[in-house]
């Protein structure tokens, strides 16, 4: 699993803006900037949309004020991501589709939900500086606590 100090893992993503498709890579991304990466198991699930993405819409302007990006990873594809994205009021949030899992893995924080979703992130948070984690905020099953908006704000 990934930890403090560790570099982020190399990544191609592709992502939905408003002007279409793009890619980017986790070095583009997460280079030379702080930031928030949140993972949800699952959009539209229930505690992701009740509860974990509001909160980090609701809190962006005060990530901003501290110089903090905003970004959501799921294991979805990115049509998927932008749906949710736009159902959300969350346009200032960069939504992160990892559709094959690829990057989850890479940190060792996927879980196999078997027939009932597949692959999936465990619900977790990372504080990233300049491509490099400095915090890991891991969920125990069915919990939302240690990742929210609120808890990280503290982080930063």
């Amino acid at each position: 699993m990934i930890k403090p100090g560790d570099t982020l893992p190399q990544h191609d993503f592709t992502f939905i803006t408003e002007s279409g498709k793009a890619n980017a890579d986790t070095h583009n991304l997460f280079g030379n900037k702080k930031a928030v990466i949140f993972a949800v198991p699952g959009a539209f699930t229930p505690t992701c949309s009740q509860a974990h993405l509001p909160g980090f819409v609701a809190l962006e302007d005060e990530f901003q004020t501290k110089g903090v990006e905003l970004f959501c990873l799921s294991v979805n594809d990115a049509f998927v991501m932008h749906a949710w994205q736009q159902s959300q009021n969350a346009g200032a949030i960069t939504m992160l589709a990892d559709g094959d899992g690829a990057f989850t893995r890479a940190l060792g924080l996927a879980k196999d939900t078997g027939a009932f979703g597949g692959l999936r992130a465990q619900r977790f948070a990372l504080v990233v500086d300049d491509g490099v984690v400095t915090q890991v905020c891991v969920e125990a099953p069915g919990q939302f606590e240690v990742s929210s908006a609120e808890a990280m704000l503290q982080l930063v």
